[in-house]
């Protein structure tokens, strides 16, 4: 038994010896996948830190209670003759195991509490960015300026479905990334249209709930170019794994760029609603936008999922009446929520488009042709 509690013993005194070296084996656990990042920001860095510098105080905690427990039967045991001690209420005991958590509580609070405070500090922000939670897609809004768009996920069905190999990017890839300058303090305002999503960047230490009828706020400040990833890490319906967050952190110039350009095509695309396009274009444009929004739900070749998501082929919206189609797509559906209402999620030009691919996809051939000002108007009416 002796042997036992030596063997015991030396166990502990290993891994008290060893501390110092399993702190320099940090970045190894974050490889591993067992611990926090450190993130590329300052606030991720400090949050980082803390997490390390209270989880060592749990370590030390841990390391003394137990020692002083497994030393205490050891060296107190029965078969060397102690008895049990008979005592109670012992005023410096009591004194011992409140004052000493007191002081640790304390120390742990301080660092905590400044890191809390940095995080919470969104004043005096260069950028304000509006961030919007959608079943399953994000919105952003770059406030002051009239750039605005949706992030769909851009992964290959293809992949999904187990055709093709997954890259290593795979759930992690969206059409639109969110682009914004280093060096700068950007807040981001984060709200949801539907149910409750949450905005996730782990290298960025943001994450906030998005939860519809009221704005959250955050901050970052990222110092080195790169492409950040997240994802929605709340369990927002059906295509919850397939909402990524995709920031783009690039140079001012290059940003300053990249928003003017966006600028310059917002202005387009509201020249292209007093356009008249040609069916080809229309049916085109529509297949684009149909496999990008549409086929999750209602499948590539339009044939649904029975009993959850009804099919387009041949279905009495898709070949009934234009005003009936174009309310449904825009305005969703109020017997089946699970139809949102994509007025406000695309552009006339979009929506004039995979209605008119609806409608002559899939068997439906219903000759129809609908023009962004035919969008236009149905919007006016209401």
């Amino acid at each position: 038994m002796l042997k036992g509690f030596n063997r015991l013993f030396a166990l502990l005194a290993t891994s008290v010896l060893s501390l110092p070296s399993l702190a320099q084996e940090e970045r190894d656990a974050e490889r591993w996948g067992v611990n926090m990042t450190q993130g590329v920001t300052e606030v991720s860095q400090t949050t980082y830190e803390l997490h390390m510098l209270i989880f060592w105080i749990c370590v030390g905690i841990g390391v003394v209670v137990f020692g002083v427990m497994f030393y205490s039967m050891w060296r107190h045991r029965k078969s060397k003759g102690y008895k049990a001690a008979q005592f109670h209420e012992s005023t410096a005991v009591e004194l011992v195991w409140t004052i000493v958590p007191t002081l640790i509580l304390i120390g742990m609070a301080v660092p905590a509490t400044k890191t809390l405070y940095d995080i919470y500090d969104t004043k005096e922000a260069d950028l304000d960015i509006m961030i919007t939670g959608y079943q399953w897609k994000w919105k952003y809004d770059y406030l002051g300026s009239d750039v605005s768009f949706f992030s769909n996920l851009a992964t290959p069905r293809s992949q999904i479905d187990n055709q093709q190999p997954k890259n290593a990017n795979y759930l992690l890839e969206v059409d639109e990334p969110l682009v914004v300058p280093v060096g700068q303090k950007i807040r981001f305002l984060i709200t949801a249209n539907d149910v409750i999503h949450a905005w996730w960047v782990p290298d960025l230490a943001v994450k906030k709930d998005a939860i519809p009828g009221f704005i959250n706020e955050s901050w970052t400040r990222i110092d080195e170019p790169g492409i950040y990833r997240g994802q929605c890490a709340e369990l927002c319906g059906k295509d919850h794994g397939f909402m990524p967050v995709v920031v783009k952190a690039v140079p001012q110039q290059e940003y300053d760029s990249w928003l003017a350009g966006r600028a310059a095509e917002a202005a387009k695309l509201r020249e292209l609603t007093e356009k008249t396009f040609t069916f080809d274009e229309l049916f085109a444009r529509g297949e684009k936008v149909y496999n990008r929004t549409c086929a999750a739900c209602h499948q590539p070749n339009g044939q649904g999922v029975p009993g959850t998501f009804p099919a387009i082929a041949g279905s009495a919206v898709a070949t009934g009446p234009l005003d009936g189609h174009m309310n449904m797509v825009v305005n969703g559906s109020q017997v089946n929520p699970a139809m949102q209402a994509f007025g406000a999620q695309m552009s006339e030009v979009d929506l004039a488009a995979v209605i008119t691919y609806q409608r002559n996809a899939f068997g439906n051939d219903m000759g129809d042709t609908v023009q962004p000002v035919d969008i236009l108007n149905f919007k006016n009416k209401q």
